[in-house]
């Protein structure tokens, strides 16, 4: 009667039909497995635990979270105010050691350069002679000089202006 109408045997038919049960069952296998497998899992997590306790585990673990994020606004200020702290401090420095009298020898003459953030700061020049020390300092603003600077002192600029002393 089947063959009348589609035109295809009760054979092929019976076939197909048993190869969709044999994969209907394979999949039904392996939904049991998984099944299994979560009502283990399910078992351990819910283990010697009431709802009510599971509310409270889930309730202090929220206000452990809210504690960290309090915590953590803190330190953000914190470390923004340090930073606002640390703009006026020397962060740059720069040195040159010279010998300021070719005949003497050692380079005990040095020029220093203490910068901030902004490039602003100082050279400090000390010339080392057999009469003694002479100290000369001269201002820097962004990173420059009103007054003119030594080949040393131009250096020791240099040096704390690149960071490589």
């Amino acid at each position: 009667m089947i063959e009348q109408y589609l035109g295809i045997d009760q054979e092929y038919i019976l076939i197909g039909v048993c190869a969709l049960a044999v994969i209907l069952f394979i999949i039904m296998i392996v939904q049991a497995a998984k099944l299994g497998s979560l009502k283990k899992k399910y078992a351990e997590f819910m283990k010697g635990k009431s709802g009510e306790s599971l509310e409270e585990i889930l309730m202090e673990k929220i206000n452990k979270i809210d504690e960290l994020d309090d915590r953590n606004r803190r330190n953000e200020q914190r470390i923004d105010q340090l930073a606002k702290d640390l703009e006026p401090c020397y962060q740059k420095i720069g040195l040159e050691k010279y010998d300021a009298l070719d005949e003497q020898g050692g380079k005990l003459s040095f020029a220093l350069t203490l910068l901030d953030e902004k490039n602003n700061g100082f050279i400090i020049n000390t010339v080392h002679s057999r009469e003694g020390s002479y100290s000369y300092i001269k201002e820097i603003i962004d990173g420059n000089s009103i007054i003119g600077l030594s080949p040393e002192e131009e250096t020791a600029l240099s040096k704390a202006l690149n960071g490589t002393n």
